[in-house]
């Protein structure tokens, strides 16, 4: 679908309702924020607005995270309780791929997240947003993985599991069925 066509009345007819419902069942995740000024930004700022849908189409239950940002912005968050299931089997970045000269995934994290207009979530944003949701008990997710690791031909995911965040390590070139990549979109 095209994201010119996800910026007409009816996807916000559409999106809105749902983004408004989940706000309102998970308070907890944005206590000092009424949907009002979500939905101001939201309408505002009309190239979020595909971006949040190709979330939500693709079972990331974006919702806003209050405590994620670093610089305060309001940012929509996966808040899906696995890895969101549109996004999974991919290899990390085009480089592994590339690699991967047999049973090549359909795609990379990297390039998925950048064609949604994403920014992968780091470490720290991944351990944020467990102090708010647990997610990830039975899935794990890619995180951002800093350069000294991937000119090494390593990727990081994460998962939640006994109560506790773990990092883990992997070749880039992996993929798996129950792994995918959580994002984030700042709108304001």
């Amino acid at each position: 679908m095209s994201k010119n066509l996800l910026t007409t009345s009816k996807v916000e007819k559409e999106l809105l309702p749902i983004l408004k419902k989940r706000f309102l069942n998970h308070k907890y995740r944005h206590p000092d924020l009424k949907w009002e000024q979500v939905e101001s930004l939201l309408l505002k700022n009309k190239k979020t607005l595909p971006i949040v849908y190709q979330m939500n189409l693709t079972g990331g239950e974006p919702d806003v995270i209050s405590t994620i940002s670093e610089k305060g912005q309001v940012c929509y968050v996966d808040c899906s309780a696995e890895s969101p299931v549109g996004r999974r089997s991919l290899c990390y970045d085009k480089d592994a791929w590339i690699a991967r000269k047999e049973n090549r995934p359909v795609g990379n994290v990297i390039d998925f997240a950048t064609e949604m207009g994403l920014t992968l979530l780091s470490e720290q944003q991944y351990r944020l947003l467990q102090k708010v949701e647990s997610v990830d008990q039975k899935t794990s997710s890619w995180i951002l993985t800093p350069d000294s690791i991937r000119k090494k031909g390593g990727a990081l995911f994460c998962d939640y599991r006994y109560g506790q965040v773990f990092v883990y390590h992997n070749g880039a070139s992996s993929y798996y069925a129950a792994r995918g990549f959580r994002g984030m979109v700042s709108i304001d």
